[in-house]
């Protein structure tokens, strides 16, 4: 008599429960990094734009004649008028100079109201959702805002809000 070899059936189904619980506790995991991805991301858009609302106002403090704008690699940064501060203004020009552009980021533009997808902004705020929750509620509150300083002695705030990245 020939014999025939291969795996029974007990065999294969521990394989197939051991590979159940080998995929149950990796995919949290995995999910688990897509929220560390994003809050990673904020971290790097608040330091870039940290970044260039220094570079622009060690400019400013150079200069013999404050500007009104400074260009950095081809961005032009407009200097808040509020409070002269020799800070950037929260605008496009900014985020452009940060490397912040739409294909990262929904920006969202100074005096923007409240949607059920991106926080509100006023006339000196402007803020950076992720791509990847834009369009969702997550929006609401995963994203980093940029605000010009309160006075001209202050530093622009920068914030990142990460509850539900």
């Amino acid at each position: 008599m020939k014999q025939q070899k291969g795996f029974t059936l007990i065999e294969l189904i521990v394989v197939i429960v051991i590979l159940g619980i080998l995929a149950a506790t990796a995919v949290p995991k995995f999910a688990s990094l897509a929220r560390d991805a994003r809050i990673a991301t904020l971290n790097g858009a608040k330091g870039s734009l940290a970044g260039a609302a220094a570079m622009a106002h060690g400019k400013y403090l150079a200069a013999a004649t404050p500007p009104l704008t400074v260009t950095y690699e081809g961005a032009t940064i407009t200097f808040a008028t509020v409070f002269v501060s020799g800070y950037p203004k929260a605008d496009a020009g900014l985020a452009a100079a940060a490397g912040l552009t739409t294909a990262d980021f929904v920006i969202v533009a100074p005096s923007d109201a409240a949607g059920v997808t991106k926080p509100v902004t006023s006339a000196t705020q402007t803020a950076f959702v992720p791509n990847s929750v834009s369009g969702t509620p997550a929006g609401l509150t995963c994203y980093v805002m940029y605000t010009e300083p309160v006075s001209a002695t202050d530093a622009p705030v920068i914030t990142v809000v990460t509850t539900t990245c």
